[in-house]
């Protein structure tokens, strides 16, 4: 065993004796069915079901400006809502093809800062090394511009947690506070009855990749970026198969195990998105993307989310 896989394993454990369980987020998207840009108003609607049906504090978004075509404001359309509803946020950029500076003009624009501490954090990209839409020099290049610009406010990426725990994504991690590291059992087409323990490896395999290379237990602040599993209707992944019987399976034991680890996570995601495009992996294959929520896109719970 890697002495990272057992560093963090020893670490992982060791909170359930000392501090609280993880806090739970959820990733939500920003237009809505109809594919229209999501406003304030759709917001607070997205928040008044997470908390009435979930112990979920914070939210994670991935574009500022457009990243489906559509011209969304979603910095201060999002921010306000949050802070309306008493919910933190951690705010996405989308750099992919160019886009940067569009999408900071659009975090420039709603003046993040004067939400205060709903602004949990800002992240810039998401697997964007593990799509080789952009370089690691270029992202290195972005977060040091948003740090200086935003020096108070806490600056991250996120990225798939074998880049974080394999050495590539060293030099990133040297110029974040933030490192979300997204893991799916499902997309490594484990069975339902291997997901958890599948899930576990990868967050302390990243967890203690990201230890061993900042020098500290906490110097870098570390987070499940995304975990899911697809409900009914959903593309099944080789052994692994949608549905929302496992969809719940996997939150009851993947999700609430790693939260009483003392982990803080987001799920991926919040409600279905109809209007979301297929993916195509590796294999050229495509993949339905519109079934990943957890509750339906009109906001209604799939299943119990209370740990």
């Amino acid at each position: 065993m890697r002495s990272p896989v057992l560093l963090s394993s020893l670490l992982l454990a060791a909170p359930l004796a000392v501090s609280a369980a993880g806090t739970l987020g959820f990733a939500v998207g920003n237009t809505n069915p109809d594919g229209s840009c999501k406003k304030q108003s759709d917001f607070e609607d997205d928040f008044k079901a997470i908390q009435s049906n979930t112990d979920a504090t914070i939210v994670r978004t991935y574009s500022s400006s457009d990243q489906y075509a559509n011209p969304c404001n979603t910095p201060s359309e999002v921010l306000a809502a949050a802070k309306s509803a008493g919910i933190k946020v951690v705010l996405g950029m989308w750099p992919d093809g160019g886009a940067y500076a569009k999408e900071k003009a659009a975090i420039d624009a709603a003046n993040p800062t004067q939400y205060g501490d709903t602004l949990y954090a800002i992240t810039v990209g998401s697997e964007g090394i593990y799509r080789g839409t952009y370089s690691a020099d270029d992202l290195v290049g972005w977060l040091k511009d948003m740090k200086n610009d935003y020096p108070d406010v806490t600056i991250g990426t996120a990225d798939s947690w074998n880049g974080w725990a394999n050495g590539s994504m060293d030099s990133i991690i040297q110029n974040v506070d933030l490192v979300l590291a997204n893991g799916f059992a499902y997309w490594q087409y484990q069975e339902i009855s291997n997901a958890t323990k599948t899930y576990f490896d990868d967050m302390a395999q990243a967890l203690g990749h990201v230890q061993e290379v900042s020098g500290s237990l906490d110097k870098v602040k570390f987070m499940n970026g995304e975990t899911g599993w697809p409900g009914t209707g959903g593309t099944d992944a080789g052994a692994a198969k949608a549905g929302d019987d496992n969809m719940k399976t996997y939150w009851q034991s993947a999700v609430c195990g790693l939260l009483d680890w003392g982990v803080d996570l987001f799920w991926f995601e919040a409600f279905d998105e109809p209007d979301k495009p297929d993916a195509i992996g590796d294999n050229g294959q495509k993949a339905s993307e519109q079934h990943w929520g957890s509750f339906t896109s009109d906001r209604k719970p799939k299943f119990d989310m209370h740990c």
